[in-house]
């Protein structure tokens, strides 16, 4: 029987960490330009967050909450990019490490 490949299982992914100081909600992912040639993008605690309180006003906001208050200086939150190829993942950490609320960025595969 011929194996199926999932086009996602050829792909490399870059994981970001974006500072959220200062932002409410997603403010600081919108703010991010995204690499022209990513295949998707995806930003929440599941790619890890610091920085931010056990408190309530300090949490991320549930999908359909607005959070009203500012995170606190040192909150960020990670962030996934998928790309077709591991050349094109170079060159998109590259591009996010260019952007100001972008505190690091690396290939993982």
């Amino acid at each position: 029987m011929p194996s199926v490949v999932n086009d996602f299982d050829l792909m490399s992914t870059v994981r970001l960490k974006i500072d959220l100081s200062g932002t409410v909600a997603d403010e600081a992912w919108r703010e991010i330009k995204q690499f022209d040639q990513i295949q998707s993008a995806d930003f929440g605690p599941q790619f890890g967050s610091g920085g931010l309180a056990a408190s309530p006003a300090a949490t991320p906001a549930p999908p359909s909450g607005i959070r009203r208050n500012p995170y606190p200086k040192g909150a960020w939150i990670g962030a996934e990019i998928k790309l077709q190829t591991p050349l094109l993942a170079q060159y998109a950490v590259s591009h996010y490490l260019e952007q100001e609320r972008v505190l690091d960025a690396d290939v993982v595969d």
